[in-house]
């Protein structure tokens, strides 16, 4: 048996090489599965993607449709960022007020965003207001979650500690309490940039003329599977842009605390 060999040998492989083996592994699954006939008929073949991803490029269509949904996705979720953290800092810290909102959270949190379109147009129309409000719930729901219980993990020794040397409740609550959830309030800002953009299809139903999720509907309407697929790329390429941001925030912002390289 050399298990330890393997795990050793593995283990020396640089992460850029991995990613790189696993780029062209999907590539090649792509590739394959596309040559088959089910398979080619949901999946572009990869020279067709890429020869419209340069003709959309070459156009501009692909940076007008990206601009606007980044301004809707960045916009829904700077809102929820801004609304969630002192809401969830007012559940940690005030029990009247968590027992008033907790339960509505819980409830609302459990609905998908697809359920609020209806509402959405009726009360906000069809332009952009409506789509950053679809994006909005998305974000704030699961930032607000994930902050609170940021606060509720705060060590009580730190606390204590604290009121011994004296801190008042705004001491403990600017120094103690806010870096202690630092790594919770990153945590949320990822989780909520990654729902903001699994929302961004459904929110661009609300009578968008230009976005990658109007992209996506319109192309899928003509069987345009090549459109669909690069829209569905770019997607996740600025998924991934955004992960690697909140990551790097998180080891300039909390590297004080003891990280696992991922």
């Amino acid at each position: 048996m050399n298990t330890g060999k393997n795990k050793g040998f593995f283990s020396k492989i640089p992460n850029a090489v991995w990613m790189v083996i696993s780029v062209v592994t999907a590539f090649v699954l792509w590739t394959v599965i596309a040559s088959t006939e089910a398979g080619g008929v949901v999946f572009a073949e990869p020279w067709e993607v890429g020869q419209q991803f340069v003709k959309a490029l070459s156009n501009g269509t692909l940076w007008q449709h990206t601009s606007i949904s980044l301004f809707r996705v960045l916009a829904g979720f700077g809102i929820g960022f801004v609304v969630s953290i002192p809401v969830a800092f007012l559940m940690g810290w005030y029990a009247p007020f968590r027992n008033l909102v907790s339960p509505w959270i819980q409830f609302v949190r459990n609905i998908p965003p697809l359920a609020y379109i209806p509402l959405v147009i009726v009360g906000a129309g069809v332009g952009e207001q409506a789509k950053v409000i679809v994006i909005f719930i998305a974000s704030f729901l699961v930032l607000v979650v994930t902050i609170y219980q940021g606060v509720l993990s705060v060590d009580v020794t730190l606390i204590k500690a604290a009121k011994v040397l004296g801190a008042t409740d705004r001491d403990l609550f600017f120094k103690v309490v806010i870096p202690a959830s630092t790594p919770y309030i990153l945590t949320g800002a990822r989780l909520g940039l990654s729902a903001s953009l699994t929302t961004l299809v459904a929110a661009e139903l609300t009578g968008a003329s230009r976005g990658l999720g109007m992209m996506i509907q319109k192309a899928s309407g003509y069987y345009d599977m090549s459109t669909v697929l690069m829209g569905i790329l770019v997607i996740g390429v600025i998924g991934i842009l955004f992960e690697k941001i909140v990551r790097f925030l998180e080891r300039r912002l909390t590297g004080w605390q003891e990280t696992i390289s991922q």
